[in-house]
């Protein structure tokens, strides 16, 4: 019988953990990048499109580096949280949450944004012209029309936080109870001798919360599909 040890249990509610809370903080960063840029033409947007979607390009572990270097307790924005917040995020899970973010975040808004470019923009017109203000527009016309995108990012968000390995080590190091997710337990068990077996049923632990979901998201997403249609 597959029974999970200690070490695979932990690195499974970690990542969830961290996964889950990756999406949940930058949803609302991607929506509303996503519909600046499909909506609005300002200057800078080429730069701006260019920096959301740089973690992308560049290798994980620069960006790691770069939210040290920014984070950190000596770093400009790291040092003003840790004095009047007492936060500090490096070497801590809620650091390898927000390592996560930012590497999934270009994929989000990538699919919300492609969401909200189908919407027909008459339909808001209308609704406009009928007297509704712009944000019982966007709660009872945009909104519904684009939650398939909107699910799609945050599972695609999800998927690539479970997934994310070299920025997190570079951030948030790979300390075991706090920090050490599925991919840095995996990484552990590689280095270590015989090793191979407790790496392999990692890697099959992985595929098969991938696989979940996005055979959840499926579902989910059929049953929106449905109720836009009816």
């Amino acid at each position: 019988m597959f029974e999970l040890t200690a070490l695979e249990s932990e690195a499974i509610r970690l990542s969830l953990r961290v996964a889950f809370w990756s999406v949940t903080a930058s949803l609302p960063f991607g929506l509303a990048a996503a519909w600046l840029l499909q909506r609005y033409d300002f200057y800078g947007k080429t730069l701006l499109n260019g920096i959301i979607h740089l973690p992308l390009v560049l290798p994980p572990v620069v960006v790691g580096y770069l939210l040290l270097i920014l984070l950190g307790r000596r770093g400009p924005l790291g040092s003003w949280l840790y004095e009047t917040f007492g936060i500090s995020l490096p070497f801590t899970w809620e650091g390898a949450a927000l390592a996560a973010a930012v590497m999934a975040f270009p994929l989000m808004v990538r699919a919300i944004r492609l969401s909200i470019e189908t919407i027909d923009q008459n339909l808001e017109t209308a609704a406009r012209t009928l007297g509704a203000s712009r944000l019982s527009v966007f709660l009872t016309i945009t909104l519904p029309l684009i939650a398939p995108g909107i699910l799609a990012g945050c599972v695609l968000a999800f998927a690539r936080s479970l997934g994310e390995f070299g920025a997190t080590i570079t951030f948030v190091s790979n300390i075991p109870g706090e920090t050490r997710t599925l991919p840095l337990a995996l990484y552990s068990l590689i280095q270590t001798p015989d090793g191979e077996t407790g790496a392999l049923r990692l890697a099959v632990l992985s595929v098969i919360l991938s696989l979940a979901a996005l055979g959840a998201s499926e579902i989910i997403e059929r049953r929106l599909r449905a109720r836009l249609i009816d």
